[in-house]
């Protein structure tokens, strides 16, 4: 059982009951953060690194597709998960191809279930930080290797 509170995530849903539910279900695993819609969770994710983003698909103001795809352009390397009562094909599809989702759950959600999604999706998140770190470093000892050939090309 893994226990590490320094993968933050962050639950939007208009119901709070789920959100509370969430909350006690993961809170012993997880930096949970809630929010009641996604104006509220767009504020947070401003004062937070949340490396995952769980939504509902159907909120008032905007729709969970439409806020990850908003997510999308702003944390593209953010992991993020639907998980709704409503399975349509419709949503579905515009969450895998706009808002670029890891993973669809439906609710109810299993505990086990989403605890292991929760804690592979922050593996793949965490690789691609690396990827990412390793890439800029290569690149800064690129430059620097050919600055150095450049110096000895002068002199």
């Amino acid at each position: 059982m893994r226990e590490d509170p320094t993968i933050s995530l962050l639950y939007i849903d208009d119901e709070e009951n789920n959100l509370v539910g969430f909350k006690a279900t993961f809170r012993r695993y997880f930096q949970v953060y809630t929010a009641l819609s996604a104006e509220e969770g767009k504020k947070i994710l401003e004062q937070h690194d949340i490396p995952i983003l769980i939504t509902d698909q159907r909120m008032p103001g905007m729709l969970g597709t439409e806020l990850l795809a908003d997510a999308v352009k702003q944390y593209p390397n953010q992991m993020r998960i639907l998980l709704t009562g409503y399975a349509d094909i419709e949503s579905l599809a515009d969450a895998v191809n706009r808002g670029q989702i890891f993973h669809y759950v439906q609710k109810p959600w299993d505990e086990e279930y989403l605890r292991k999604v929760i804690e592979y999706a922050f593996e793949i998140y965490l690789a691609k930080k690396n990827n990412l770190d390793e890439k800029e470093m290569l690149l800064t000892a690129n430059q620097q290797l050919e600055f150095m050939l450049r110096q000895k090309l002068l002199s």
